[in-house]
């Protein structure tokens, strides 16, 4: 009885993910769904998009577009180095008189993958991101950050660089990134929370408590331990971004 009832488990699974694979692929076949698209994007984005597939494909996510042609990796990649630049760059003009050392650890803060995602979320871009809403591990992942790198990406390939950087400026930098704050910001909650230990005598440690496939991709969870008492844990889909949310965890669990 359990077996049957786990295959049948498993193929409705399945037929739900192919049917939310449909879907998202027939969505822009319709003519009034590619002008609300095109509206949504244009709301967010502040301007008028020329290619829209490029726009298309930052907003796709692997879980329902499997090609590397046709979800947001690639353009993520893009988006990251582009992002990186123009963060660099606006740093060097900010900071006349600062050090490698600062103008690094001020751009590492402002391209933190969680800032990142609160950013995305602000922007709305949850609403247009196209992504398998019935996948749990997707809704505690950092998926929107990942996708307002595609973003930027596909703002790079649509408008060349000069105009990519104005627009991070301003739609990113100015009303999201306040520097003043960041330059306080402790970046590395784990150093944070190892700076305790040390100093309280206690013995901290990340361990891996579980790995497994999700949809292709895989999942880790990281429990954060304190004299072999386990505080908190995270899940991510690698281990950097499982234990720094462990240790935001930790940190909060604990008062510091």
């Amino acid at each position: 009885m359990f077996q049957s009832f786990g295959a049948n488990s498993l193929f409705s699974g399945k037929l739900l993910l192919i049917k939310t694979l449909d879907f998202f692929k027939n969505f822009f076949e319709s003519e009034p769904k590619k002008k609300a698209f095109k509206k949504q994007l244009n709301n967010i984005l502040g301007f008028t998009p020329g290619d829209v597939s490029l726009y298309k494909t930052a907003l796709s996510h692997r879980s329902v577009r499997e090609g590397a042609d046709e979800n947001n990796e690639r353009l993520e990649f893009l988006g990251d180095a582009v992002l990186s630049s123009i963060i660099a760059h606006y740093l060097f003009r900010k900071y006349p008189y600062k050090g490698e050392g600062f103008l690094t650890e001020m751009r590492s803060k402002m391209v933190n993958r969680q800032k990142l995602n609160e950013i995305a979320l602000k922007m709305g871009l949850k609403k247009i991101t196209f992504y398998n809403k019935f996948d749990n591990a997707l809704k505690i992942s950092q998926i929107f950050g990942n996708t307002l790198e595609a973003l930027i990406g596909a703002v790079y390939l649509d408008k060349g660089y000069k105009k990519t950087q104005g627009w991070v400026e301003k739609y990113i930098i100015l009303p999201h990134l306040f520097t003043d704050d960041l330059e306080s910001l402790e970046i590395n909650i784990k150093n944070k929370l190892y700076g305790w230990a040390n100093k309280n005598g206690k013995a901290l440690e990340f361990a891996t408590l579980d790995e497994k496939f999700e949809n292709g991709r895989r999942l880790f969870t990281i429990g954060a331990t304190v004299d072999g008492e386990l505080v908190s844990q995270a899940k991510g889909f690698n281990k950097k971004d499982a234990s720094q949310i462990a240790a935001q965890l930790a940190v909060d669990k604990l008062g510091l």
